[in-house]
């Protein structure tokens, strides 16, 4: 029963939010006090998770195969610890973000709820069908988050995420499921896979590859173009659904397809984990070479976020231990790294107005504050030290050299350059003077004289967020303990 907890609490905040709409301020801290209770009742749960305890809860029958059930796990705990203590901090930053908009705020909150509902549904999903169920329920509850602001680019950004999330769901995703339970008679999701050690012909290929693309909120090439399109939503709702998430569902599904549908011995047998490290590469270097020439900010990062989560893939995919700790490892650095972006570039918009990088002369002078946590948060993305970035680039280097995958190693040198070339001109841009002529602001490119105050809700969030960063990078021992029980 206790499996329920983090699915329904969610649900119940979202309902007290609405009950609440009328008086702001109690309904803001039903919010909180929602994020707060999930963490409460994931950290009671962790022990005996680690302690090898998997307790399951049948929610209700479905198929005669496959009823719609939960299981808890590591790996279910790690997406879960990862995405709920984030969702707390964008609750907080959120209030800051959106003061003054009272009915905007009440609907963000509850479908940010619904969304983090979905989220634990599919981290403790006992098979594929539950799995497939709730991956589909978080598509239908952040498609109004997607087109939250009711604009005409809105409205085309929802449509393209609608089409691309439903559309591969439907026409991939689900026959890979149909496939995978005609082959081996099951829909359970099991350590080590269903598939058998060495499983033959072309049908296993066929299905894996169904899985590899139609699970489109990974963002593999070529089904990524959703995620740009989707950063017309808020900055709050890029920085938890586009940085955490969405994209770390897509993420977390592929890694339950990786290790508990056809598992390592097939993967290797079928040469699936090097079609695999193609397929990621590819995307890492498309999205870095494309990040290199924009100048909006948010779709900089929305396009670094398409090849970080292809690093997490790839490291599940060179089957061996260091690779497979580093890309589940980045899973939870790469969340709290990028939502320290989004919060950062949210920030800077609020309090300048400026969204697009030649507009960031005169930042470091004007708020400094911002642009040291932007270059915290960019210093883990691009693997420094002492940030977790850097924790997780040890282990998949060291895992594409145990695996001796020498042009995967140069894809990943090369992406670290390329990342540390864009993140760097932010920085660069921002520490630039501000021009002037007679004591005015000259020219497009300058910040305004009088930067508006960001409010301390927004303030926060994205201290704690860099705080976390570094600490992570610092003292890694707790959550590799956790990452190394959920991976083989």
């Amino acid at each position: 029963m206790r499996l329920l907890l983090p699915l329904l609490i969610p649900l119940v905040g979202a309902a007290a939010v609405a009950l609440l709409r009328d008086r702001p301020q109690v309904r803001d801290w039903a919010a909180i006090f929602a994020g707060v209770a999930q963490i409460i009742a994931l950290v009671v749960m962790l022990p005996d998770v680690l302690d090898g305890h998997r307790a399951t809860f049948s929610i209700a029958p479905f198929l005669t195969d496959a009823p719609i059930a939960l299981r808890g796990d590591p790996l279910g705990m790690l997406l879960l610890l990862t995405a709920s203590p984030l969702w707390l901090l964008t609750t907080l930053y959120s209030i800051g973000y959106l003061r003054g908009a009272t009915a905007s705020l009440t609907r963000l909150h509850v479908l940010v709820a619904i969304t983090i509902s979905a989220t634990a549904g599919v981290a403790f999903s006992a098979n594929l069908i539950t799995l497939y169920l709730f991956y589909e329920a978080m598509t239908i509850a952040t498609y109004p988050l997607v087109t939250f602001t009711g604009t005409n680019e809105a409205a085309t950004g929802g449509r393209r995420y609608l089409s691309y999330q439903l559309g591969t769901g439907i026409a991939l995703f689900l026959p890979a499921v149909v496939l995978t339970y005609t082959q081996t008679g099951s829909f359970a999701l099991t350590p080590g896979g269903i598939f058998g050690a060495e499983p033959t012909g072309f049908l296993p290929i066929l299905t894996y590859l169904l899985f590899l693309f139609g699970i489109a909120k990974a963002a593999i090439l070529p089904a990524h173009a959703w995620l740009p399109a989707a950063m017309v939503a808020p900055v709050p709702v890029s920085a938890l659904l586009h940085s955490v998430a969405v994209v770390n569902v897509g993420v977390f599904t592929l890694f339950r397809v990786l290790l508990d549908v056809f598992g390592q011995d097939a993967i290797a047998s079928l040469g699936l984990g090097r079609l695999t490290l193609i397929a990621t590469s590819v995307t890492i270097l498309v999205a870095s070479l494309v990040a290199l020439r924009l100048g909006n900010l948010k779709e900089i990062l929305a396009y670094s976020t398409i090849g970080q989560l292809s690093y997490m893939v790839l490291g599940m995919a060179l089957l061996n231990e260091a690779g497979a700790t580093g890309g589940a490892l980045h899973l939870v650095g790469h969340s709290v790294s990028k939502i320290t972006l989004f919060f950062a570039v949210g920030a800077i918009a609020v309090g300048t107005g400026a969204t697009r990088l030649n507009e960031l002369r005169g930042l470091g002078q004007r708020m400094p504050l911002l642009l040291g946590v932007f270059a915290v948060g960019a210093a883990s993305i691009v693997g420094l030290p002492p940030t977790v970035g850097f924790v997780t680039k040890y282990f998949l280097f060291i895992g594409v050299a145990k695996a001796r995958q020498w042009l995967v190693l140069m894809v990943l040198a090369a992406s670290t350059v390329l990342s540390a070339t864009y993140y760097l001109r932010v920085v660069r841009t921002s520490l630039s003077p501000m021009p002037h002529v007679d004591g005015t602001p000259s020219g497009p490119t300058s910040l305004p004289l009088s930067a508006r105050p960001v409010p301390r809700e927004m303030l926060i969030p994205m201290v704690v967020t860099a705080c976390l960063t570094v600490l992570l990078g610092v003292v890694p021992g707790p959550i590799l303990t956790l990452v190394r029980a959920a991976v083989p």
